[in-house]
């Protein structure tokens, strides 16, 4: 045996450093009735592929799904009774839409855009809905208009029940509608990509709860676009994304910090 004088000292203690706990998706706030209203089942590859990226981003909008999620594919699988082959499809298509982050050896984890990301989001928001509405202005029907009354009416009745995860898509969605409504429907795409990434942002920076002013706001740009005011709408709107990119600047909440409030949807 080894003497005690010729023992080697033993080695010095090195505290290791915990990995972060992740949040693994909870499968349940994954809508799968989003296209509950289509008239044949979805069974081929390409319809699973869309209806788990229809869902993912509803649930990301919903604010359901939190930015540093991770999506875990065997979860997804089973969810949507696919195989882990059409997930991979679903996350790299989210991955093109910047809602997901695919991470070699680590996964897919749901987007956390940088303030920058943010602010360059609002930029092209401003400049892309500034001349959609000139151009909706420009040819908007009264069946137009009831369509997108129909659409605020339906935000407010969610305001007013607090119904949180229904306020936050519709305010979110109006911005889709007015797309939508003018008949293109590459824009509408965008609008949706757009939308859906500022909801990301929101759910990261933003801690006031002003459902209903956004609501208010919405009204006012209807109002203006009811008037054919192209000039007021687009002020308007110019003042409605301001107010929520000011809040990202002035009062940033870290991508650590716990959400304690549903932020301001746009």
């Amino acid at each position: 045996m080894m003497s005690d004088a010729r023992k080697p000292p033993d080695a010095p203690v090195v505290p290791t450093r915990r990995a972060p706990k992740q949040r693994k998706v909870d499968v349940d706030a994954i809508p799968t009735d989003v296209v509950a209203d289509t008239a044949e089942p979805l069974d081929t590859d390409t319809s699973s592929t869309e209806q788990i990226v229809l869902s993912v981003t509803r649930a990301i909008v919903e604010h359901r799904l939190q930015p540093g999620t991770k999506l875990v594919e065997q979860k997804l699988g089973d969810r949507f009774g696919v195989s882990r082959t059409i997930v991979r499809q679903a996350l790299y298509r989210l991955s093109e839409l910047k809602l997901v982050k695919l991470e070699p050896a680590r996964g897919a984890f749901v987007a956390a855009p940088s303030i920058q990301e943010a602010r360059e989001v609002f930029a092209v928001r401003r400049m892309v809905e500034s001349q959609m509405l000139r151009e909706l202005i420009a040819r908007i029907t009264e069946a137009d208009l009831l369509e997108l009354h129909t659409h605020i009416q339906a935000e407010r009745e969610a305001v007013e029940r607090i119904d949180v995860p229904t306020r936050t898509k519709l305010l979110f969605d109006f911005h889709v509608k007015l797309a939508h409504v003018l008949g293109n429907q590459v824009l509408t795409d965008l609008m949706q990509e757009l939308v859906s990434r500022c909801s990301l942002i929101s759910l990261m920076y933003q801690s006031a709860d002003d459902a209903e002013a956004s609501n208010a706001e919405h009204v006012d740009i209807l109002q203006a676009i009811e008037a054919r005011d192209a000039d007021r709408a687009v002020q308007l709107l110019h003042e409605h994304l301001a107010t929520v990119e000011r809040q990202l600047t002035e009062h940033p909440r870290t991508a650590a910090s716990p959400v304690r409030a549903q932020p301001t949807p746009t």
